[in-house]
């Protein structure tokens, strides 16, 4: 087991996060949602503590079986899962979803997932307008949303609750309100999208940063300086990467349903400092995995809105 799995960073509340972990995200067919439970079961057998889902993944359910099979003991764990866009008006009935979908008491992290609200459609989670857009609901907001988190941390079903896809902006928004600090904000986040500015505002404001998406996919990991560097460590595109990450106090939840990549991923390098300055210069403020759409929207927001400018 690589060394790299047990490595943690403290969150604010005190609780101990793995520096890597598993994302599981996969499409919205149920056949593949299912088979995460074969994968998610191999990364915990290799060493995963850090497993990461969320409601609309789909896969709260996988990831408890696997853990389930696994027969680790549950305090060993740090789950994370997140409140969907379209439950934000009823947050302390989809904790109980959530929970029960996994069949786990807690989990030990609990983000909301995008800033905005999605209208609530049972049988739809990306509702569409007529003309495509996704159908938004403006009668509340994130303010009103966090303080119904507060509540799921205060009643002990989470253990640390934080934010994903906020912004220097958004945030700032909803600290006129909060009671509580987030423990962990997650975003999008690789060598073209380093987010310095947003990185170096949550140190200060004490909130730990996991990277989704944190390899860039094939755009960032087939960077021909990438790979030069890879070379020379006699490493790949993609352990590079993640340790210039890790290097910089980032938690990591690259996916993989591949063994041996999972193996792959968890092994960390130490990369000199000439080499963290040549990937730091690659950074293009380029989106990759949420880029905006025909509309200049990112799932119903515009970019200003959303921060993300």
């Amino acid at each position: 087991m690589s060394e790299w799995l047990t490595k943690t960073l403290t969150l604010n509340t005190g609780a101990k996060v793995p520096i890597v972990g598993l994302g599981v995200f996969v499409s919205r067919d149920p056949v593949e949602q299912a088979k995460a439970t074969s994968w998610v079961l191999t990364a915990l057998q290799a060493g995963y503590r850090h497993i990461d889902t969320a409601w609309i993944y789909g896969t709260e359910k996988p990831v408890g079986e696997a853990i389930k099979a696994s027969g680790i003991p549950r305090e060993e764990l740090f789950v994370t899962t997140k409140l969907p866009w379209n439950h934000t008006k009823r947050v302390q009935w989809s904790i109980d979803q959530s929970l029960k979908n996994a069949g786990l008491d807690y989990f030990d992290l609990y983000l909301i997932h995008w800033p905005h609200s999605v209208a609530y459609d049972e049988n739809e989670s990306r509702p569409r307008n007529p003309d495509g857009q996704i159908k938004l609901d403006e009668t509340g907001n994130f303010n009103d949303t966090w303080a119904e988190m507060e509540k799921v941390l205060a009643s002990g079903k989470v253990k640390a609750i934080g934010l994903s896809n906020f912004s220097v902006k958004t945030m700032e928004e909803l600290f006129k309100t909060a009671k509580v600090m987030p423990a962990m904000l997650q975003v999008e986040m690789h060598p073209y999208l380093a987010q310095d500015e947003l990185l170096a505002y949550c140190k200060e404001k004490g909130i730990t940063v996991t990277a989704y998406a944190p390899t860039g996919y094939a755009t960032v990991r087939e960077d021909p300086t990438v790979g030069e560097i890879a070379s020379h460590y006699a490493a790949t595109p993609t352990q590079v990467i993640l340790s210039w990450h890790v290097g910089r106090g980032v938690v990591v939840v690259p996916k993989s349903a591949d063994a041996g990549r999972q193996k792959e991923n968890c092994q960390i390098l130490n990369l000199s400092e000439a080499d963290v300055q040549i990937i730091n210069g690659l950074e293009r403020n380029q989106r990759i995995c949420n880029k905006p759409d025909e509309f200049g929207n990112v799932s119903g927001w515009s970019m200003e809105r959303l921060g993300w400018m």
